[in-house]
């Protein structure tokens, strides 16, 4: 049975290929998103850990989305929050959410504050000396035609000049000073929000929360810890990603089982005499169903294989060619996506499996 197993894929080399392929670009779609939701996701939490503080302090409720909102605090509430016990360091930011060549964040930084919530690396280069000079990290440098200290980038609509190169992990990929920020929002002396370095942290957190809100006009301000933020940054919390990820995942689903179950199909119309051949040997139902699935369980198998080495691939070239993109590929995925891909391509045979154990063998012999 193995060998005709073996021999009626051989026999249709085309068909059995594309049927693989169906079943690998389905792992692949599958693996690919996720990694790209996931890869934004994880890498937003990174960066926002890497930049030092404890606490974030801004207007307004506590949202997930508030680094898209405009810039609407004072910046001398800096020096009211410093001079709050146990705060250590506070730091303004403007942080501007742009979306035209790519999707980023650009963070308008005091350059002292905010390198003293953890400081910069230097790998080139060295702070702000001019109005429109702009720190950018490596893995931005790296993308597109790389850059070095000196080179001019477009930001904002307007011409920067690259004073430094960092290493990544601290916020933002490009920096420009708080001022400059502000005067091309024509917005001056504001920020976004407050990044907050405590004494002993987390001892000193809950009373530091406690003495802001205490504070006189900041009675209404959200502050959240680094770790309260980061619980906002799930896909649970955040809108329309879990439905993103099951809609591409449904339809990835739907294109391998429709593959699956139009080959297997009209493998079963083809062999009509051959399946009456095996039942007149004494061949049950039982034994041409194992037969049909047999060749779908190897034939998505190879498929899967094909599709997660493929990822392994398409996630080499992806880092080469856009540093900056996080693409990351968990084995809880690959698991989920090997698992989808069988149970769709087996589900995908059933029913061709099911038409072919029922044929009577008369007529099955008797067919041409």
């Amino acid at each position: 049975m193995n060998k005709l197993i073996f021999g009626n894929l051989v026999h249709r080399p085309l068909r059995s290929v594309i049927s693989a392929f169906a079943v690998a670009i389905e792992v692949i779609m599958i693996l690919s998103v996720v990694a790209i939701f996931y890869g934004v996701l994880n890498g937003s939490r990174t960066q926002t850990t890497g930049i030092g503080g404890d606490m974030i302090v801004h207007p307004g409720a506590a949202s997930s989305m508030m680094m898209t909102g405009s810039a609407s605090a004072d910046v001398r509430i800096a020096k009211v929050l410093d001079a709050l016990p146990h705060v250590q360091v506070a730091a303004p930011v403007n942080i501007k959410f742009t979306a035209g060549a790519t999707v980023e964040n650009i963070f308008g930084i005091d350059f002292t504050t905010y390198n003293a919530l953890r400081p910069f690396v230097f790998l080139s280069g060295g702070p702000f000396k001019n109005t429109y000079d702009l720190i950018v990290d490596d893995l931005e440098a790296k993308s597109g035609k790389g850059l070095k200290v000196g080179d001019t980038v477009k930001v904002l609509s307007h011409n920067f000049t690259v004073c430094g190169i960092v290493e990544h992990g601290k916020g933002a990929r490009k920096y420009i000073s708080l001022e400059t920020m502000d005067a091309l929002e024509n917005n001056p002396g504001k920020a976004s929000m407050f990044y907050v370095r405590t004494e002993n942290q987390p001892k000193y957190e809950e009373a530091v929360r406690n003495e802001i809100l205490a504070t006189d006009g900041l009675q209404d301000w959200s502050v959240q810890t680094i770790q309260e933020f980061l619980s906002t940054l799930t896909p649970d919390r955040l809108p329309g990603f879990n439905i993103a990820l099951n809609v591409v995942i449904s339809i990835a689903t739907i294109i391998g089982f429709l593959v699956i179950f139009q080959s297997m199909y009209t493998a079963v119309m083809e062999r009509t005499r051959e399946i009456g051949i095996l039942k007149s040997m004494g061949a049950g139902r039982l034994a041409i169903v194992s037969v049909v699935l047999r060749e779908t369980m190897l034939l998505a198998v190879v498929g899967t294989t094909l599709g997660v080495s493929s990822t392994y691939l398409l996630r080499h070239v992806l880092r080469a060619r856009f540093p900056t993109l996080s693409f990351e590929v968990t084995p809880v995925w690959v698991f989920n996506a090997i698992a989808i891909a069988l149970c769709g391509a087996l589900l995908g045979a059933l029913y061709p499996a099911l038409k072919a154990a029922r044929k009577d063998p008369i007529d099955a012999l008797s067919y041409e």
